[in-house]
Formats: structure tokens, sequence, C-alpha cells
């Protein structure tokens, strides 16, 4: 069997002997044979094709690559309008995918006001006190998505500390599906000592063991928070172009794709405005949101909504193919679903010795939504942090699995953190695909050593087990606040992501966190390109440099292969290609 590569590199050789066939009989030329737009030479190009070959020269045609080879060769396809750039040895590469982003929510996360970097309670605190004095007595103060393992005090805010920043107005410190409340806040929203949960969904009032007042703390029973919003409303317009700002930043680090896994009506909406207006600067495919709470008939009508939608048609540009549903809590906020327990922490605030953390779904329903979706033509995926859940999930799959076979649709696993040999031993198995956050191990492998110890951390974001069992996982970051790849919350820049595959090195710390769990530079390149494009079922037309597939590519400041390992952290995008059309180019 020929791979695209080698044809491509024999197209090189071959196309102006065909064109002069061609000619002399009238002959309609093939694709392959036509002239290039743009032709890029003397450079390194890294395919990551099968064989992860390196060329010399690329040619593009239209939104599709011409050729790949020597250059020589490929200058072959130069007519007298094709665009000639020589690199002058620089790099390039595919353009990269991120997995797992939030990105109409984290484009406006600074409308209202920006937001300071907070490291420490003190910091969260002053954010407080500045918010009250700007605000009327009484007016709620929401705190998003300030992790506690990323402050360096390693806890949640307490309640005694919230009143005193503010004592006039209710706040919210929230953090994922968890949030911790000071007094105020909590008697707003009715939460006293005889305060129950009765609606029959997940949720947990953290007590005071000796008095049973609400600590503050509350795990996936944010529903019951009667917060009001406050701040600017933007409007359509306003929204449309926080997007686009948003994406072009993409661009800038050399993001050509993206994956939004969870995408409301109004978000699928504001996408397809941008694409309409052909102000989308990135190819996004959308995982649809669904409550796994609502009744299972209401579910139903949603996931037909999704199949039904014009959107559910391939498109290159904007494709619905996913859902998503959430099935455990977080593992930055001490709330993801464990087979063990957790153990009393200081850090997460637990004193239940047998708290195993927060599980939405339970199993039978599970099983009736994946196989739902799985059914109807659409991605099924479940954010996932906890190996109890995790596990969950895959005895999901493997039940629908009796039915039908599930291989062709690539069920995944979103966040997929904790993880056990008998997991990635299941999802080979079964064709599971997975989206993982290499730069939670970077930002909160620390909080997490001092939580679980060493060896509970033995499959830890397992990359290389995970590689070489030959399941197919990708790289995200799950964005979801700020603008700025390395200011936001979870920042999405795909280099610091290649580094932490590469090092496993926390923040804070001199050592890795389980070495053996590296991946080598090819492996973490494949991690943000040829795999990311086999989650989204674009492995044929994205992911890699070959002839025939889109001209999505990157133009590097340094050789990822051969530069220092600090250079490759800290790499700088030169220029960002999307369908052969130049989206971003970095001034001198």
């Amino acid at each position: 069997m020929v791979s695209r590569g080698t044809r491509s590199l024999r197209l090189a050789f071959l196309s102006h002997a065909f064109m002069g066939v061609a000619v002399l009989l009238g002959v309609a030329l093939p694709a392959w044979a036509q002239k290039a737009d743009l032709i890029l030479h003397h450079g390194k190009i890294i395919t990551v094709d099968s064989e992860f070959r390196v060329a010399e020269a690329m040619a593009v045609a239209g939104d599709r690559v011409l050729a790949v080879g020597a250059t020589a060769d490929v200058l072959q396809f130069a007519g007298p309008r094709t665009k000639q750039i020589n690199l002058a040895g620089k790099t390039v590469l595919p353009g990269l995918i991120d997995s797992h982003v939030h990105s109409t929510s984290a484009a406006l996360y600074e409308y209202d006001h920006r937001v300071p970097d907070m490291q420490t309670i003190a910091d969260v605190l002053k954010y407080i006190r500045s918010r009250a004095e700007k605000l009327e007595d009484g007016q709620w103060i929401r705190v998003s998505q300030v992790f506690i393992t990323r402050l360096q005090d390693q806890r949640f805010p307490t309640r005694a500390e919230l009143d005193t920043a503010a004592p006039n107005n209710p706040v919210v410190f929230r953090t994922g599906p968890d949030q911790a409340l000071n007094s105020l806040a909590l008697r707003l929203s009715g939460i006293d000592k005889d305060f129950k949960i009765r609606d029959g969904k997940p949720g947990l009032i953290e007590r005071d063991s000796k008095t049973g007042e609400p600590t503050g703390v509350l795990r996936g029973a944010g529903r019951f928070v009667k917060a009001k919003s406050n701040q600017k409303s933007p409007s359509a317009d306003d929204r449309a172009d926080a997007l686009e700002t948003l994406l072009q930043d993409y661009n800038s680090v050399g993001i050509t794709s993206i994956s939004d896994r969870s995408a409301s009506d109004s978000k699928i909406a504001l996408y397809a405005r941008l694409r309409r207006e052909k102000r989308l600067p990135c190819r996004v495919y959308l995982y649809y949101s669904i409550n796994a709470q609502a009744p299972l008939a209401e579910i139903r009508r949603r996931v037909e909504k999704a199949a039904a939608n014009p959107l559910h048609a391939r498109n290159h540009e904007l494709w619905l193919r996913g859902v998503k549903v959430f099935l455990d809590g977080g593992m930055l906020t001490g709330s993801a679903y464990m087979r063990q327990p957790w153990g009393v922490s200081k850090i997460y605030s637990i004193t239940d010795p047998n708290y195993r953390g927060t599980l939405y779904i339970e199993p039978e329903r599970l099983y009736q939504i994946s196989k739902l979706v799985l059914e109807n033509n659409l991605q099924m995926t479940a954010h996932s942090v906890g190996d109890g859940a995790v596990h969950a999930l895959i005895s999901a799959y493997e039940e629908v699995n009796k039915t039908f076979p599930i291989r062709e649709h690539r069920p995944c696993i979103t966040h997929c953190n904790f993880m056990s040999a008998e997991a990635v031993r299941k999802m080979k198995e079964l064709g599971i695909v997975a989206d993982l956050q290499p730069a939670w191990l970077y930002l909160d492998g620390a909080t997490l050593l001092k939580q679980f110890g060493n060896d509970r951390l033995a499959y830890f974001q397992p990359y290389k087990s995970l590689f070489d069992a030959g399941v197919v996982i990708g790289g995200g970051s799950d964005h979801m606040q700020k603008i700025g790849s390395l200011r936001a919350v979870n920042p999405y820049n795909p280099f610091l992501g290649m580094w932490t595959v590469l090092t496993r090195r926390p923040r804070g710390m001199d050592a890795p966190l389980h070495a053996e769990q590296s991946l080598t530079r090819e492996q973490a390149i494949r991690l943000y390109t040829i795999n990311n494009a086999y989650l989204s079922f674009e492995e044929d037309d994205k992911g890699s440099l070959e002839a025939g597939k889109l001209a999505d590519f990157i133009v590097l400041q340094d050789d990822i292969l051969s530069c220092s390992l600090p250079q490759l952290r800290n790499m700088q995008v030169l220029q960002t290609y999307v369908g052969g059309n130049l989206v971003f180019s970095r001034s001198n």
C-alpha cells in the first residue's frame, strides 16, 4: 500500500511530464497536476505523516496541500502567479488543534472589568474588597474559577474571611462545580443548619463537624445559590467581536482548529454567525451540551435535535458532531469521583474520611444516554476526572458495545485524569478515545502530590502508557477564562502543553511527576495534530501535511525537534495559515 506521503513525493517528480501529455491530448488536468498558489521551500516541513517524515518544501493549491517533497521537485509546481516563500531553514508544522475549549464564555470573561491574577487567599480577598467598594450593599460579588490547587495557600477562603472582606455583600467564590459562600450569600440562598438537599439530585453541603453549621463550601450544589448578576451585558455584536478576537489569539500560538466541548444553542448560533460573515479564523468542532439530570424524554429530544441540525452534516469549518454531559466533579476543587476515598483534607475542606467525590449520573442512566447519543451518529463524551468516573463511563460504553459495535463512533472520555492499567486496556479494546489537559499536570501536580502521594499518582495522565497501548488521545486546554495564551486561568498555549508532556515537571517542583510517563517530541507533536484530528473524525483531512489534505500549517521561530526544552516551551509562531490563507503573522 502506498502512503499519502509517498504519493506526494511522486507527484512532485511526475507532474510536469503528465501536464505536457495532457496539453497535447486536450485532456483536463487532474487536481494534483495544477499550478500552486503558494510554495514554501528550503525549509523543514514536519509532515506528521505515518512515518513522521521531514521534507524541504510544500506546495499549496486553493485550500489544500498539492505536494510535499524536495525543494527542486516541489518548485516544478510554480507558475507565473505562484507566491514563493524561502523559509531559509525555518520549521513548518501542521496547524495545531486544541481538543477542549469554551471559547464563547472565555471571550467575555473580562467584558465587565479586568480580573487580576490571584495567587493567594490575600489576593482573592483584596479583589473582593475592591469589588465591594464599587458595588452597592446587597449586590452579589462573584469570583469565578480561581482554583484552590493553584493558590499558594492551597485551600478555599473561609466563610469568616469572605465575611470580613465584604460584610454587606453576598459573595460566591466559584471554582469548577464547587463554591465557597459568605454568610450573607448563604442566608439569601436559604442554606442554613437545617437545610437539606431534597430534589434527588447530586450535591453536598460541607458542615462544621461540631456545630452542623454550613462551612460555606458547596459541592455540586450551585443550583441552590440565588446569585444575581450586576455586570453589564454584552450585545450580540459585542459577543461576536469578542469571540473573533479570541480565535485570532488562538491563531497567534499556532492553533487552527478547536473543539468546543459544551456548546449551547446560543453558542452554536454565535459560531455560525462568524462563519456566515467569514470571520471564523479557526475550524470548529462542536459538542452539544446536554443536562444529564433532565428527564430522559427531554434528553432524547435534545439528542435528536442535534442529529437533525444542518451543522451535523460534515463540514470542515463548523461541525456539530458530539454530545457532552458531566459525570463527576473536579480535580481542582475536591469533587472528582474516585475509586478510593480522597482522605481528610485541609486543602479541599474534606472532613469525611470515606468521601469519594461526587458522581452525577447513575449507571443505568449513563448507559441509556450513551446508547442514545451513539446510535444517533453523534460522538458521546462525558466530563470524567476521577478514576471512579472514568471506569463508570468505560463500563457504560462496554454495555452499549454489547448492542452494537462502538469503535467506529469513537466514544470519548473528557479529562480522563486519574486512570488505571485496566482502564487503558479496556479503552484500547473498545476504541475509546480521550481528551487530556497537560497544563493541569504543570499547574496542579504539586498540590495533587501533597494530597494523594506519589504511588496513587502513578496513573495520573499516563501519556506513555496510553501511547504504548495504542489508545488515541489528544491534548487540550479546557480554556474557560481570559484572553492570553499564558495569562488564561487554563492556559491554551500548546507549546506549554508539549513541554509538560515531555518533562512532566509541575510548577514549583524540581523533579518530574512519574517521569516514566513522559512522551517523546514526536509523540508530543502528534498529541496536538494528527491525534486531535482523529478525535474529531478528521484525520483524513487535517492533522498532517500530505497531498490532498487541508493546508493548515504554521511557521515556527525555532526547530521544535532540536531546540532546547526552554526554547520549545517559549516557542514563537511566526505565521499561521488556515486553508492556505495567512491568518496570523508576527511583526518583527
